[in-house]
């Protein structure tokens, strides 16, 4: 049996015990700690905001976006449909009504021309959404300028979620810092980990200090246990922010091997007619988290489950490109805006798209297996 090649396997720096030990040593085994405060502030800084809080996973820092918002029963919220769950149901969560807006094909994101007449309709109905979720998928930002124009226009606020565009950029500023708020995810496939844990990021410090005090139980200043408003259970460990600092110093590596692994692809396989690579829009800068790409039926007889399948003959993991929140049966009569009446894009995306291995620590043999692979496959 081969080796097995992951899709992303979690790469460590080999400082994080560094970390760990000085919180067991120093008995900061509790929820909080100094890692955490460290973590907090590094990250702050290296995306450029006055602030972060660090959670125990990006969907619950996209859940206290909302409440900070003020979120709740009776409202709406518009949010991307070519995502993973987590971006959408923290909405549930909150006793919303998520609305799904299609990708377009430049970055395979939210359409600015779909949110457009989601939001005429909107205001003509007098329902305005309490919040607009952006997503970066696969590590491309969104068309964030005309996003947010047209957001800005109907004063609706934008909770950019970044968890899988840590170390992207868009027009030279660093992915996550565009909306009102901004997530991040160090899930164990991410481009950088604390097993498990996310990251809050904003300019409004009133409102970070607000979700902190969410975060930890919601518990009012007083000697005894007081609460007079819901709270969670959502702040990160001490120990697994120490992994946190650790996974930051090396981040700028870690992108730097995602675009070396994706170029490697795109110069082995994009002679290969009907395949093609999700886009770089310009003037942005990818982290590249995962490659993707999709098959044209036109010349490539072969889907991306039968690709799949193929690859896993060979102990090879890949997956299909998310299946849009529209179809799944969770959301299920929600409303929906489609970027073209006449071809869905997300459903286009999802129908003909593959994720491939992308790991920063892959090495060119093992990518060269996959090569290899995808040419046999697709060349017949």
């Amino acid at each position: 049996m081969k080796s097995r090649i992951l899709l992303s396997p979690p790469h460590m720096s080999g400082v994080e015990q560094k970390y760990i030990n000085e919180a067991f040593a120093t008995n900061w085994i509790a929820p909080l700690g100094p890692n955490v405060n460290e973590f907090e502030e590094q990250l702050a800084a290296y995306v450029g905001t006055s602030g972060a809080v660090a959670t125990s996973s990006g969907t619950a820092a996209i859940h206290l976006a909302l409440e900070l918002l003020g979120v709740g029963g009776g409202d709406t919220v518009f949010c991307s449909s070519l995502t993973f769950v987590a971006s959408a149901n923290p909405i549930l969560y909150s006793g919303a009504t998520p609305v799904f807006i299609d990708s377009e094909e430049e970055t395979w994101n939210m359409s600015p021309f779909a949110l457009a007449l989601a939001m005429e309709d909107a205001q003509a109905k007098r329902r305005l959404p309490k919040a607009v979720i952006v997503v970066n998928l696969f590590g491309q930002s969104a068309k964030m300028d005309e996003l947010l124009a047209i957001c800005d226009r109907y004063e609706v606020p934008v909770i950019e979620d970044a968890a899988e565009s840590l170390g992207s950029l868009y027009k030279g500023r660093k992915s996550g810092t565009f909306g009102r708020f901004g997530v991040f995810s160090f899930n164990g496939n991410k481009i950088i980990t604390t097993s498990g844990g996310g990251m809050l990021v904003s300019n409004d410090q009133e409102a970070l200090s607000r979700s902190r005090f969410l975060a930890t139980q919601a518990r009012d200043e007083a000697k005894h246990y007081q609460h007079s408003t819901v709270g969670y259970n959502y702040r990160m460990s001490n120990i697994l922010a120490g992994v946190g600092r650790a996974q930051l110093e090396v981040l700028d590596d870690r992108v730097k091997a995602r675009r070396s692994v994706f170029n490697r692809y795109v110069e082995t396989l994009g002679d290969i007619k009907g395949i093609d690579f999700m886009p770089e829009l310009e003037n942005t800068y990818s982290n590249r988290w995962l490659t993707a790409l999709i098959l044209d039926p036109s010349y490539i007889s072969m889907t991306p489950y039968e690709l799949i399948d193929r690859l896993e003959e060979e102990n090879i993991e890949a997956r299909p490109v998310w299946k849009p929140l529209h179809l799944q049966p969770l959301f299920k009569g929600c409303a929906f805006y489609p970027h073209d009446q006449n071809e869905i894009v997300s459903e286009k995306l999802f129908a003909r798209g593959i994720c491939l291995p992308s790991g920063s620590s892959m090495t060119v043999e093992e990518q060269n297996r996959v090569i290899n692979v995808l040419k046999s496959s697709l060349t017949r």
